[in-house]
């Protein structure tokens, strides 16, 4: 942590203003010559977001550094005021915390996708086709029947959504210091898992027998025949955001990952938010007076971005929309509507684009934007920053930090 970090930490002070980040996942985009060379944000159809514009300030996010390609976690620390680069989590730990497994010093969680597999274990579909939750359960008991500990090491085997589920490793002498065997694209077979360090060794030849285990067991259940790991992690150690920010702050999302991200850095969960996006934002209506910064995750502009359906994703985005009245008929001081990174619709993954967001309160101010697209926030006030330094835009539209210096 630099005296940046420090400064901020410094500077803050607690009131009663309420910020609330709410956040579409992957909403970034770049022109799709498919239709009319727009961005989902200029194909949908959003007079509520329209107007709240024309009242707000523009700019856009680095999730982590230029170029680079975040993933969820990083890009949601970001979002939260921490620096990715210093606080590294990965995805297997967020998945477990947010399913409530009792994660243990020394255990090691992976984030896994159920997938489909040819003949020769070539994947053809990274997420077996979006399986249900349901279907994902039954092959989640049916591996934790079969296969129970290898080489002295527990197995703990946990069904998260649709094609995701996680496995705890327990046992002695474990590293998190592995590669992912997912190789990003089809037509490929699982890369084999390898130790990034000597300590990960044994790790590294325990994970890899799991997965020759799992297949024996699954082969021949299509479409989930086969199985992908990312995001071999640790239980980390992270301050919360009321140590850091002194604020109050409740997570008001679906999917595990999520809510894990945010248990782990002191946010209230709501573990029943809402089956939809207007569940989600009425939930924040009744918890309004009760916490002081509320973040609400909206997944399937994501998803819909992944699957390269660009109709879709902007069809999220207008229920977005459509359901913006619901948070406003209990305004909050601050709000905040951003993404934690990009994922054009055209290229079915995250990319490096900057990330679009927007900023309405009484202090703003405005910069003329006529509606939340990536263009007009091009040519916002807010300019291009980092995401970790939104939060002291946030934080200082709220009144909650103090002057510096003299």
């Amino acid at each position: 942590m630099d005296n940046r970090d420090h400064l901020i930490e410094k500077l803050v002070m607690q009131n009663n203003q309420k910020i609330l980040l709410l956040v579409m996942d992957g909403i970034g985009d770049i022109p799709h010559k498919d239709f009319g060379k727009k961005t989902p944000l200029e194909y949908a159809i959003t007079p509520n977001l329209d107007k709240l514009a024309k009242e707000s300030v523009m700019g856009r996010l680095i999730p982590v550094l230029p170029g680079v390609t975040p993933g969820s976690g990083p890009g949601h620390l970001g979002l939260f005021g921490y620096d990715p680069l210093q606080y590294q989590m990965g995805r297997g730990i967020l998945e477990a915390a947010g399913l409530n497994m009792n994660i243990k010093d020394g255990d090691i969680a992976v984030r896994c996708n159920f997938a489909s597999a040819d003949e020769n274990g070539v994947i053809t579909d990274r997420r077996a086709g979006r399986i249900s939750t349901e279907k994902c359960e039954e092959l989640c008991c049916l591996i934790s029947d079969n296969i129970k500990e290898i080489d002295g090491v527990q197995l703990i085997v946990r069904a998260s959504m649709q094609h995701r589920f996680v496995v705890v490793f327990r046992g002695q002498n474990l590293c998190d210091r592995l590669t992912d065997s997912d190789p990003l694209a089809e037509g490929k077979q699982p890369v084999e898992i390898k130790a990034l360090d000597d300590k990960a060794a044994f790790t590294a030849q325990v994970v890899n027998k799991f997965y020759q285990e799992v297949r024996k067991v699954i082969q021949n259940l299509k479409p989930a025949n086969s199985l992908l790991m990312r995001g071999f992690s640790a239980r980390p150690r992270i301050p919360t955001m009321m140590d850091r920010f002194k604020l109050n702050s409740v997570c008001l999302a679906s999917y595990p990952m999520y809510k894990g991200l945010s248990k782990l850095v002191g946010m209230t969960v709501i573990d029943e938010a809402g089956k939809n996006i207007e569940e989600l934002f009425q939930k924040y209506c009744e918890l309004h007076n009760k916490y002081d910064f509320f973040f609400i995750h909206v997944k399937y502009t994501d998803s819909n971005g992944e699957d390269g359906n660009f109709v879709q994703k902007s069809k999220i985005i207008e229920e977005v929309d459509k359901a913006l009245p619901i948070l406003l008929e209990k305004k909050p001081n601050v709000m905040c509507i951003t993404g934690d990174h990009s994922t054009p619709a055209a290229m079915k993954a995250h990319s490096w684009h900057h990330v679009p967001v927007m900023i309405n309160s009484s202090y703003c101010g405005a910069d003329g934007a006529m509606r939340f697209t990536e263009n007009e926030c091009n040519n916002g006030g807010l300019g291009t920053l980092e995401s970790k330094y939104m939060m002291n835009y946030l934080l200082a539209n709220a009144m909650k930090l103090n002057k510096y210096g003299a």
